[in-house]
């Protein structure tokens, strides 16, 4: 075991950079790979009618999990089985209409080999991604998937840096070239990440947010200016909205308006808050998506907006709103 010092003198920067260049080379030679046994997979994928399987053992399997998650938020369901539980039952979990996708990058993994009679037997389809055109795996394979580097960046090519870095790689090409090919939408993906903030911004609709009935801070245009702000003080919106019996929009007053006002004198009794209101007022429809109610805010720099379907009212949204819910 080495010692865990190291001297003054040693360059941790060039040593990382030589990892980069290494790799960076690797990948440069692997655009030979995406020829026609690229596309034939990818068709292949995009008919297929059950799930991706994707298996792999060790730093392979690692890449098999994190392949298999990126085509099932992008538009091709996919899981990973590990070869070795496979051989104890799990490869129960495979059907028919099911793709295998094997990697190896000797393509010689023993626990992948095992199964390939039984997939064979079962008639289920397999891809092999490995380092070497002539490997076992590589040879049985219906399709194969080159993703040969010429070195690893580990100095003494033993741990697998470069290598899973390719097949990683070659990965996100299948997953996003079926993405084009279905054309998966970013409202799609974000149906795969509803947890996430993609998610909120792009599935988030005003009216999920929006105060409705009793919340909403509303008077009518014959309202004095002081039963106005008793309105905004009673609803915390900072603002209320004037409408007439039929729930009409006529304007907006908010506190804003209020402080603009006030050294003009005005009796608060006496002033109709018709006379001092913002007529009309910007608003926007309940099915408009959160985000780009969050934009319009900004656009116009106030803090929340009226939901209207044309004149009439059917409710408020306030930035703080789009604070609780995640969109900012």
């Amino acid at each position: 075991m080495s010692q865990n010092t190291f001297t003054p003198a040693f360059d941790f920067i060039a040593a990382g950079k030589q990892v980069l260049a290494i790799e960076r080379a690797g990948l440069a030679q692997l655009g030979q790979y995406i020829n026609d046994d690229f596309r034939y997979a990818c068709e292949a994928l995009f008919r297929c009618a059950g799930k991706v399987v994707l298996m792999g053992m060790g730093k392979s399997g690692h890449i098999g999990r994190k392949v298999a998650a990126t085509f099932a938020s992008t538009g091709t369901p996919a899981f990973f089985v590990h070869p070795g539980e496979a051989s104890h039952g799990d490869l129960g979990m495979v059907s028919p209409q099911d793709i295998v996708i094997a990697l190896s990058n000797s393509g010689e993994s023993h626990e992948v080999l095992t199964l390939i009679p039984v997939l064979k037997r079962l008639r289920i389809p397999l891809i092999c991604m490995t380092g070497q055109l002539n490997s076992t795996m590589g040879k049985t394979a219906e399709i194969h998937l080159c993703v040969n580097v010429p070195e690893e960046a580990c100095p003494f090519g033993l741990a697998p840096t470069t290598s899973t870095t390719a097949a990683l790689v070659m990965g996100d090409a299948l997953a996003v070239a079926l993405l084009r090919a279905r054309g998966f939408s970013a409202e799609d993906f974000a149906l795969s990440h509803p947890g996430g903030v993609l998610g909120r911004k792009l599935l988030l609709r005003v009216s999920d947010i929006m105060h409705t009935g009793h919340d909403v801070p509303l008077i009518a245009p014959t309202a004095s200016l002081r039963e106005a702000l008793l309105e905004i003080t009673q609803k915390n919106l900072g603002m209320t909205v004037i409408c007439d019996a039929k729930n009409i929009i006529k304007g907006i007053f908010t506190d804003g308006d209020l402080r603009r006002i006030f050294d003009m004198g005005i009796d608060l009794n006496r002033t109709i808050i018709s006379d001092v209101m913002t007529p009309g007022g910007v608003r926007i429809l309940p099915d408009t998506l959160a985000v780009e109610a969050l934009n319009l805010m900004q656009a116009y720099n106030i803090t929340s907006l009226m939901v209207a379907q044309s004149d009439f009212l059917i409710g408020v949204i306030h930035m703080h709103d789009m604070l609780r819910a995640g969109v900012i």
